[in-house]
């Protein structure tokens, strides 16, 4: 059997489709149902989907019905299998975060087709939408006040969070970079709109981005992200860089390296490590032309090594992400097997985040252009440079990869 399509239904939804929507969920408006005439403006349909998943009125579900009127009549617009597509795009499209939780479908309103997109209440809220929060009032999409967020947030406090998003005992707010926080992560995180129009201390901005807990304790996020010493929090919190002179570990090392700062600086120091140690030939294509050909491509290996940093397991384990780079491959390592729906057999066809909050912020800050294609990105780029395939060795408690270098 094929692989199902892009915008099959993550789970089914309770309505048979046979059922007119129209009965079953109304002809007005509310706080837990918006109407779309169409799919036009992508942009209001991610404030749509943004607002709903943030739940604010405590409803479980919500409701976007593409191809009503505001005024619950049925528009004329045609569902295909494109459009379906192009709707279940938006939780995996990087610009909802975290990524919303929702099901795509074809659905009946009024005897008139229409699409129908369940969504489900973040367990992570607040969820954002170009920086900002977006939540129904009545029969209306807005964005978040202050205390609105405030109440997102004690809800994600209370509910069963991802590791990335619990409070850290110990550390306190002198331990966080907030320096960093304001030249770097709060402009790439926050629009220059909202930032325009903030008011808030420090505290509540970094509240607002999960970086402290609504009780002003720093989250393993806010730790790992603009901690001094994440390790000293966190013990397997830094990278390990080593270069050897041969082909095993009893050569030579020619440098060494124990990256232990925060994410954020750790990522720097790697975009100066990565290239440095890239050997680039050039090869002479005849007359005047030639060609630089490094060993590995600098894309690939930067892919493996983001991807490395934001899945790994920082709660239970003490082991750092390893680079190890040999003259005739590269080996990383990160502790921390597959997560939620991804296994050793599907590691490179699904998604799913350890610390979802993290991977948003690597999103935010730049490292991640796009969630869902690192391998295939890793896999095309070997290929068009000449490397062999790389090498995955995916077991339950461990990720590793090996990239040969060009021949």
């Amino acid at each position: 059997m094929g692989q199902p399509s892009a915008w099959q239904p993550l789970s089914r939804m309770v309505l048979p489709m046979q059922d007119d929507l129209a009965e079953q969920l109304g002809r007005r408006e509310r706080d837990d149902l918006e109407f779309k005439r169409g799919a036009s403006d992508r942009h209001v349909l991610r404030e749509a989907i943004c607002a709903l998943s943030n739940d604010l009125p405590g409803r479980g579900t919500g409701h976007l019905l593409l191809g009503v009127e505001n005024d619950g009549t049925p528009s004329d617009l045609t569902v295909d299998d494109e459009l379906l597509r192009l709707i279940a795009g938006f939780r995996d499209d990087g610009r909802v975060l975290p990524a919303p939780v929702l099901s795509v479908e074809e659905g009946r309103f009024a005897g008139r087709a229409c699409v129908h997109v369940i969504v489900s209440a973040s367990p992570s809220p607040p969820v954002r939408y170009g920086g900002r929060v977006y939540v129904r009032v009545g029969p209306t999409t807005r964005v978040a006040t202050r205390d609105e967020e405030r109440m997102l947030a004690e809800r994600r406090r209370a509910a069963d969070l991802p590791f990335d998003q619990h409070a850290m005992p110990g550390p306190g707010l002198d331990d966080l970079d907030l320096e960093l926080f304001r030249s770097t992560y709060l402009p790439a995180a926050v629009s220059p709109e909202t930032l325009a129009e903030n008011e808030r201390s420090v505290e509540e901005q970094l509240v607002s981005l999960r970086l402290l807990d609504p009780a002003a304790d720093p989250t393993a996020l806010g730790i790992l992200l603009l901690g001094y010493d994440p390790s000293a929090w966190l013990p397997g919190a830094y990278v390990q860089f080593v270069r050897y002179e041969g082909d095993d570990e009893g050569s030579s090392v020619q440098d060494h390296e124990e990256l232990r700062g925060n994410l954020i600086d750790q990522l720097d120091a790697l975009e100066r490590l990565l290239p440095a140690n890239i050997h680039t030939a050039i090869l002479e294509l005849g007359g005047l032309r030639q060609r630089d050909a490094p060993d590995y491509p600098l894309p690939a290996l930067r892919e493996l090594v983001v991807n490395a940093l934001m899945h790994r397991n920082y709660e239970t384990s003490n082991a750092p992400v390893r680079i190890l780079w040999f003259a005739n491959r590269v080996e990383i390592t990160s502790p921390g097997g597959p997560y939620g729906a991804v296994t050793a057999e599907n590691f490179d066809k699904r998604n799913d985040y350890r610390n979802p909050a993290l991977a948003a912020a690597m999103k935010d800050l730049g490292f991640v252009n796009r969630f869902g294609r690192g391998i295939s990105l890793v896999r095309s780029t070997l290929a068009v440079n000449g490397n062999q395939p790389a090498e995955f060795q995916i077991e339950p408690t461990y990720w590793g990869v090996v990239v040969r270098a060009a021949a």
